[in-house]
């Protein structure tokens, strides 16, 4: 088992940054894979940004390349998310999600161990 606990989210005008932070505890962290997914009201989860274990691999949706960093500190136990120039657009709920497996990181049914979510909130 892996546990998930998110923090950073909370309200930023439009053009600001945040930082948001995953902290995992159970089993060793840097065998697994991590990715950041969002929901806002009424819209269905969908992939933001991937990690591998070593963190020398990334991936990132369209809609946030250019903008958004995902990176990890294995020795720290967490993975980050840093945000700029965000956009009334990212305001949803942000989660962690760790996989145990190798399919594809974009798809959220891949991945076996969920955070709580933490909400992002960008006014214009």
């Amino acid at each position: 088992q892996v546990q998930l606990v998110e923090s950073g989210g909370g309200l930023v005008q439009a053009g600001g940054s945040l930082r948001l932070s995953c902290a995992a505890s159970g089993r060793t962290f840097s065998n697994y894979p991590m990715g950041w997914f969002r929901q806002a009201p009424e819209k269905e989860r969908e992939f933001v940004a991937a990690i591998s274990r070593s963190g020398g691999s990334t991936n990132y949706a369209d809609s946030v390349e250019g903008r958004f960093t995902i990176s990890r500190d294995n020795a720290r136990n967490t993975v980050y998310l840093q945000m700029n120039s965000l956009k009334p657009e990212d305001t949803a709920v942000y989660y962690c999600a760790a996989k145990t497996n190798s399919d594809s990181y974009y798809k959220s049914r891949n991945y076996d161990y969920w955070g709580q979510g933490t909400l992002v909130t960008v006014s214009e």
